[in-house]
């Protein structure tokens, strides 16, 4: 089902074709990334009078070397080829063409192939200066993780507004400087200083025992993972300002409750990862003690005798000092003191050590770009120590050329993170389901991220439509409930690991921070909306080809749509945003790689098929 279409150019009235497409095996084998020391076989059609040459250029990134140029071999049919071992081993490779031939009056034209934005097909330069050359992610290892995860679907839980436990609904251990809300239908708000700063953190009083208590809603959901926003002793109720790495914050429970917690939830099939908030620490933490409240001679802020001194840099001590983002409340932290690594992984008694005997099951590392990468591989070797353990990092883009500080991140290389969270694949929703782009562009998008990442980091990518940190899918699609549930479908049909937003299974709204972190609606559950997402829960959990499935993505001008196929079977999705219903002719699919699926049995799946607006399509059988 694969159309080619050669790109026609007319120069000194010869007609050339030349067509080069890095999605189709005819053109490069394999597809997407490739470990290191394998074969790549490249392939471009050059259809040209009076050829001279075809050349494959390529280069590592970093390398010592400069370009490397490679004459291409004539396998007939105007076809040229090269097979190139990655011998460099891992990082990023740029590659393109080039051919020479001769004019009408004799002289030597050269002319180019490289990438185009949209990627795949590429297309024509004319000057070697202006190529955009295509990437190809070279990684070391293949990044298997545990069973559990890769059919797990999670749920991400901001644990001050899921559920308080207690039987009297008091909140443990209120905070000093704080304020409680008097009902839980209470809108989030910040009590700010003319600065800006937050000068009362607000809570509403959700604990862990709340959590377990909501074990059976959890089962009866579908979910069987839990993603843990901060946990450990802080000020803040958000907790991204850690102030005690070793200690539960009261406010939630203390450790014993949690390993029950953790018990109780691995006896249900419900695994736990927590966040790993280590690119910096809270102001009031044991570590910096700016108010003294660990005792006047301890932490950083207090003396330069204090045992976490060096794990600060200081402009001028003790007020001027260097912190997150210049956030004056989050004092950054050296990543690369030695007594700083020991504290997180490297020792014997290390934060990691201890959460990882309690039981939990992997971690996901906020801010990854402040993380150096053998900060990174750290943490993952020290994991690699437990069983079944995974390591995901916040990324918020392309995690495979991913530059941080000047540096290229190595990720999804092999041997440091499993994989990223999946931000890129949250934006193609909202493009596609707010109509901003258009269904071709947003298959180009996501077949791009497809090519560009091993194939296991793919599947292990930690899939969202909402977080903590954006405002809340139902209120950015204008709450229209239609258009949620087909964001809901989406992400649970896609390639990669799906995390549910606690709420937007219910219908929770919400704007940027704090409004998006609202407490859970118990008594105002939306049931609709739940009963779709329990639906496709139950789906993914049962369906082979949605938890490992390969994908392919194809669209009309209208619709977009994914095939997930196993050697087996196969189920296809497809996406109607628009408020018209559409018709989908199988002559009008565009498939974006080859699929296994005959044109007969395409024409029978599509045989007047129409799709109703803000609709869906869906269908599984055998191959």
């Amino acid at each position: 089902m694969n159309q080619k279409i050669h790109l026609l150019l007319r120069k000194d009235s010869i007609m050339h074709r030349v067509y080069y497409n890095s999605w189709i095996s005819d053109y490069k084998q394999p597809f997407g990334a490739v470990l290191a020391g394998e074969k790549v076989t490249f392939s471009i059609d050059v259809h040209v009078s009076q050829l001279i040459e075809v050349q494959f250029i390529i280069r590592k990134e970093n390398s010592k070397d400069h370009e490397k140029k490679y004459q291409m071999k004539d396998i007939g049919d105007n076809r040229f080829s090269y097979t190139y071992t990655l011998e460099e081993g891992k990082g990023l490779y740029f590659y393109y063409f080039s051919w020479k031939w001769k004019g009408d009056n004799d002289e030597e034209i050269t002319q180019f192939w490289g990438a185009s934005p949209s990627k795949g097909e590429g297309q024509l330069y004319q000057e070697r200066h202006e190529v955009i050359p295509y990437q190809l992610t070279c990684f070391e290892k293949e990044e298997k993780t545990p069973d559990w995860y890769r059919e797990a679907v999670f749920y991400q839980i901001f644990p001050d507004r899921f559920y308080n436990g207690n039987l009297d609904k008091k909140v443990n251990a209120p905070k000093r400087n704080s304020f409680l809300y008097g009902d839980m239908r209470d809108t989030p708000l910040y009590v700010r200083g003319l600065k800006g700063e937050i000068l009362r953190w607000d809570f509403y009083g959700g604990n862990l025992e709340g959590i377990r208590q909501k074990i059976p809603y959890l089962k009866d959901l579908g979910i069987n993972a839990i993603y843990l926003n901060p946990i450990f002793q802080a000020a803040s109720n958000h907790r991204y300002d850690t102030a005690d790495y070793m200690k539960i914050d009261p406010m939630l429970g203390d450790e014993a409750l949690f390993q029950k917690m953790i018990e109780e939830l691995h006896a249900e099939g419900i695994y736990v990862i927590l966040d790993g908030v280590f690119s910096h620490v809270g102001k009031n933490s044991i570590y910096f003690n700016y108010d003294g409240s660990y005792g006047e001679d301890k932490g950083a802020y207090q003396s330069k005798d204090s045992p976490y001194y060096p794990w600060f840099t200081f402009i001028n001590y003790p007020d001027e000092y260097k912190s997150w983002w210049g956030i004056d409340d989050l004092p950054q932290v050296d990543k690369s003191n030695k007594e700083f690594q020991d504290y997180i992984y490297q020792g014997n008694s290390s934060v990691i050590d201890k959460w990882s005997k309690l039981g939990v099951d992997g971690w996901r590392l906020d801010v990854a770009d402040e993380l150096p990468d053998d900060f990174i591989a750290g943490i993952r070797h020290k994991l690699e120590q437990y069983q079944e353990k995974v390591l995901i990092g916040e990324v918020w883009e392309d995690a495979s050329n991913k530059i941080s500080y000047d540096e290229r991140r190595q990720y999804i290389l092999g041997n440091h993170l499993h994989g990223a969270m999946n931000y890129p694949f949250r934006n193609t929703v909202l493009d596609l389901l707010q109509l901003e782009k258009s269904p071709k562009e947003l298959c180009h998008r996501l077949t791009q991220l497809q090519e560009n990442y091993p194939k296991d980091v793919l599947f292990n990518n930690l899939n969202n439509i909402g977080t903590h940190d954006t405002k809340r899918i139902y209120t950015l699609l204008g709450k229209d409930k239609d258009r949620l549930k087909l964001a809901l479908s989406f992400l649970l049909i896609a390639p990669g690991i799906p995390c549910i937003y606690y709420g937007d299974e219910a219908g929770v709204t919400g704007e940027q921070d704090p409004d998006n972190r609202k407490f859970f609606p118990w008594e105002d559950l939306d049931q609709e909306i739940f009963r779709h997402c329990q639906k496709w829960i139950a789906e993914r959990k049962q369906n082979d080809t949605l938890k490992y499935g390969d994908s392919v993505l194809f669209h009309t001008d209208d619709v977009l749509g994914m095939l997930r196929f196993t050697d087996r079977k196969y189920s296809l999705y497809i996406i109607n945003p628009h408020d018209a219903e559409k018709t989908c002719q199988w002559e009008e699919l565009h498939f974006l790689r080859e699929i296994p699926l005959t044109d007969e049995k395409l024409k029978d799946i599509f045989h007047e098929l129409t799709i109703g607006g803000k609709s869906d399509f869906f269908v599984t059988g055998e191959r």
